[in-house]
């Protein structure tokens, strides 16, 4: 998986799943009938939004993007639908090309922390998957403790 199809599965996925939590918020809110799709839906995508989120952090470092486009990549999970655009914008811009960055290649910004953490991530993929999840499935947790906010 390249840093490009895990930036685009999950910018879709987020799209996804902000359709399910909307979807589900007419259903409970404007027709009455249910709540269980704002608990599906909110769930899912609450998760999705987690792991976007993540992935986009470590496509940034590995792509070597200024803070201007880590930036839009992070805010468009915050705006319904944005994650597609925002990606088709990485796309031309040629900002998710290559592959990753398992090795120094002699830049100036290699000896950097993030950089080295990076390449170590990269060379230990299962470890750092696991903990990726891990991680992301602690924030969700942690989330569904304190609860939605409630308004």
């Amino acid at each position: 998986m390249t840093p490009r199809t895990l930036f685009r599965a999950l910018a879709l996925a987020e799209t996804v799943t902000w359709t399910l939590l909307i979807v589900g918020m007419l259903l409970k809110y404007v027709v009455r009938v249910t709540d269980v799709g704002v608990s599906i839906g909110g769930g899912l995508h609450g998760f999705f939004f987690l792991a976007f989120v993540a992935a986009a952090v470590v496509v940034a470092v590995n792509q070597r993007w200024g803070l201007g486009t880590t930036v839009v990549a992070l805010a468009s999970a915050v705006v319904p639908y944005a994650t597609i655009p925002a990606e088709r914008w990485l796309e031309k811009r040629g900002s998710l090309d290559g592959g990753w960055r398992r090795e120094a290649t002699g830049h100036p910004h290699d000896s950097r922390l993030v950089n080295r953490l990076l390449r170590w991530a990269l060379a230990n993929t299962v470890l750092f998957a696991a903990s990726a999840v891990a991680v992301v499935v602690a924030v969700f947790a942690l989330l569904l403790v304190v609860g939605p906010a409630e308004a």
